[in-house]
């Protein structure tokens, strides 16, 4: 069984899945996933497109179809019984089913920590107990699991295997029928429904403020295998600018914007690989957002910055994620050239932080080592669950 709630996770599982397939072509991989999950042949049960949410605010608003996703897989890990639990990310779903997992003797393997090293570190107590094997992605993550006992893989991060691209900034433009002549920002609203709800408006308004600054500037978006066009077209009409909406080659796209404006997550890091600078945007719920600030230990919400270990591109919270920010940073990225050169330069020094690449194989490998490690046994007569 294999869980990812979010676009990122889908990803991940896809090429996951496609690994330990390669080496196991009888295995059978069904759980939470996404399209690409499906393209590799993993039987969703449950679509992830349903489940990317984030905040307390919006974890409660969707909750009827979490909590019936959560009773469809607690079942069958009790009933059925699979070889193994592949957790990808999404915590809060996932710290709960492991714990299933457990009394029910199947083996769990966490692939892509829980943040937890960011806010309520305490939490790494339970996952010692709940779970046999993390994989991590983030070098600095895997001393803290090793303090407490967890036993944990670094597996380097599977984006560097993803992120590659050999066209340059003009041909990928042209290949988008985008001219290369002209400005090019990408918009990345994210890829959670209620996300793109929220932030889109505000980066279509930024957009607005930039085609003022910049006559003849082009937007291009990409959209998330989690949403469809309908999600967006509404939002962006009330614009009222053109955007260009693409699926597919997102890494290519991202080569061919000069700036990108995107909200916090994985597709920081992307970027940042592809080497094109962006301004980072995020707004939560008020009381979702408060609740953050008391919680959250970490100086920066982009990934791309928390890898690097400082703030190397601008990010907007909250208030500061208005317009006029945004355009304006935006603007500065595309007139400023020592500043667009000194950002970067350090955009260029994330890759040789993040390990040699192959992680989905790792991962593939780890998860044959313990499906062969299960405990029949207990496995067929699982302890009751409380």
């Amino acid at each position: 069984m294999i869980v990812a709630g979010e676009a990122s996770g889908d990803i991940y599982g896809a090429d996951l899945a496609c690994e330990a397939l390669k080496l196991d072509p009888n295995l059978h991989f069904f759980g939470i996933g996404g399209a690409r999950m499906r393209e590799a042949g993993v039987e969703t049960l449950v679509d992830s497109s349903d489940m990317a949410v984030v905040g307390l605010v919006e974890v409660i608003k969707h909750f009827d179809v979490i909590s019936s996703a959560f009773r469809k897989l607690k079942q069958i890990v009790l009933n059925d019984s699979p070889d193994l639990l592949i957790l990808i990310d999404y915590p809060g779903f996932n710290m709960r089913l492991a714990k299933v997992a457990k009394k029910a003797g199947v083996k769990v393997l966490y692939y892509i920590s829980p943040q937890i090293w960011a806010w309520r570190q305490g939490r790494v107590k339970k996952i010692a107990r709940i779970v046999d094997h993390m994989a991590v992605i983030l070098p600095f993550e895997a001393p803290f699991y090793q303090q407490a006992g967890v036993p944990v893989t670094f597996v380097g991060h599977p984006m560097l295997d993803l992120v590659n691209v050999t066209l340059g900034r003009s041909s990928a433009a042209t290949s988008f029928n985008l001219d290369p002549s002209r400005k090019i920002v990408g918009l990345f609203p994210g890829s959670r429904r209620n996300e793109t709800e929220r932030l889109l408006p505000v980066i279509i308004a930024a957009a607005g403020k930039l085609r003022e600054q910049f006559p003849g500037i082009q937007f291009i978006l990409p959209l998330a295998s989690t949403l469809n066009e309908e999600d967006i077209v509404p939002l962006l009409a009330a614009g009222n600018i053109d955007v260009t909406i693409t699926r597919d080659r997102i890494h290519d796209m991202i080569r061919a914007c000069d700036a990108v404006i995107s909200v916090s997550g994985t597709v920081t890091l992307e970027i940042a690989l592809v080497g094109t600078p962006m301004v980072i945007i995020y707004k939560l719920s008020p009381l979702t957002y408060q609740l953050a600030k008391r919680l959250v230990k970490v100086n920066n919400i982009g990934l791309c910055n928390i890898v690097a270990g400082e703030t190397v591109v601008q990010e907007l919270i909250q208030d500061q994620a208005n317009p006029a920010a945004i355009a304006a940073e935006v603007g500065r990225l595309l007139t400023d050239h020592t500043y667009l050169a000194t950002i970067t330069g350090k955009l260029g020094e994330i890759r040789a932080k993040l390990g040699r690449g192959g992680a989905s194989a790792h991962v593939a490998r780890l998860a044959l080592t313990l499906c062969s490690q299960r405990d029949d046994t207990t496995a067929r007569h699982p302890e009751s669950p409380q």
